[in-house]
């Protein structure tokens, strides 16, 4: 059995940076309440609420007073697609305003996702979508961009490169780290962002971090891809840059306390020391949502 008490110990205190909880227009398997009162079972610190349409801070306003009883916190932030205006930096500053800790440049609205992505996802309401670009005609960087990064900067809040494609994300980490952001994560590098080990290793070395999503390696799960792959990820990258986070949420999908425990589980009998697993599903993500400083 992948699920043992060292895993356990070892995860004790993690920080998921990905759930997708709900209310959201997609079909989710849980709320955000539900989500951190299952935390419990890991003493987790923090979860991370992700939607690809909306401001998930003012989902956590509103569940304030049921939210406050638990130990584990929950953060929001906003996902920079068509539903919200794309590259809106009034949008982004009402969201890091009202306490936001995380802005995702375009998911399924990048031009990657679009034409690289999952189609058809299981909608509770039907919502319309357009590509964002994050560059002109010409191949410069939109000045909303710009003033999107000095948001996050200002703010030392975290800059996810969404589901840009490899290319467009560099150019957004390279923009960023010249204007003072320090809190950087690419999001699921080997799905719709097409980047490669190597890609990966040169975005570490700018300071990126590089989020795997637990989900997808759950043996319990929809989606099943080999643990031994993802032990392969960690090793070119090495544990030092890397995050683990659940991507969970969706119907008919498991728990993320639970992703957490099988697949760190495998991952300690295919090799992986718990110090290891303790900095990726603990210490770097609770950096990243600057949960240290």
């Amino acid at each position: 059995m992948a699920v043992t008490s060292e895993a356990a110990e070892a995860l004790y205190g993690a920080v998921d940076l990905h759930c997708h909880s709900g209310p959201n227009p997609l079909l989710r398997e849980f709320d955000h309440v539900e989500a951190v009162a299952d935390g419990a079972r890991l003493r987790m610190r923090a979860i991370l609420m992700k939607s690809h349409h909306h401001n998930t801070v003012m989902d956590l306003l509103a569940m304030r007073p049921a939210l406050e009883k638990y130990e584990t916190k929950a953060f929001g932030g906003i996902a920079l697609n068509a539903q919200v205006g794309g590259i809106n930096p009034y949008a982004v500053a009402m969201s890091l305003r009202m306490g936001g800790k995380a802005v995702w440049f375009p998911t399924f609205s990048s031009r990657q996702h679009v034409a690289h992505g999952p189609k058809n996802p299981p909608m509770a309401v039907e919502l319309p979508n357009r590509i964002v670009e994050i560059a002109d005609d010409d191949g410069k960087l939109l000045d909303e961009v710009y003033e999107v990064l000095d948001l996050i900067a200002e703010n030392d809040c975290l800059l996810s490169s969404g589901h840009l494609g490899f290319a467009e994300a560099r150019r957004v980490f390279e923009a960023g780290a010249a204007r003072g952001v320090q809190r950087m994560v690419v999001t699921h590098p080997n799905h719709v962002v097409g980047a490669t080990q190597q890609d990966c290793i040169g975005l570490a070395g700018m300071g990126v971090y590089i989020e795997h999503e637990l989900g997808a390696y759950d043996p319990a799960g929809k989606i099943k891809w080999d643990p031994a792959d993802l032990l392969d990820w960690i090793r070119a990258v090495g544990a030092s840059k890397t995050v683990l986070a659940s991507d969970l949420g969706q119907k008919g999908r498991p728990m993320p306390v639970d992703g957490f425990l099988r697949v760190g589980g495998i991952l300690l009998e295919l090799g992986l020391t718990a110090e290891e697993l303790h900095q990726m599903a603990c210490v770097n993500p609770a950096f990243l949502l600057g949960l240290d400083g």
